[in-house]
């Protein structure tokens, strides 16, 4: 998935939770959930992997150069939202061959 449309998707939930507050009369209380959980989402996107992350990208490397274009760009620190694009693309080129 592209990050514009996991972005989009964030926004239309955003927004029909922000309607069902009003309805239910607790909209600052919506919006305070909303604030943490995007907050939180964002951090977890945005945080290094793990050292197994690492070993996973070492087996990935020199077998499709899309994919090594990917890896080249995202090291030295690799977020999680970049090891899935770049397990994305390794298993697009495999299903390929």
């Amino acid at each position: 998935m592209s990050l514009t449309l996991l972005l989009g998707i964030g926004i239309i939930v955003t927004i029909i939770f922000h309607f069902i507050g009003k309805y239910a009369g607790a909209t600052k209380f919506v919006w305070i959930a909303l604030i943490l959980i995007w907050a939180g989402v964002i951090s977890i996107a945005t945080n290094e992997i793990k050292p197994k992350g690492y070993d996973e990208i070492k087996k990935m490397k020199g077998k499709y150069p899309d994919t090594d274009k990917l890896i080249d760009e995202a090291m030295p620190e690799v977020s999680l939202y970049e090891l899935i694009e770049i397990k994305n693309s390794y298993l697009e080129n495999k299903k390929k061959k």
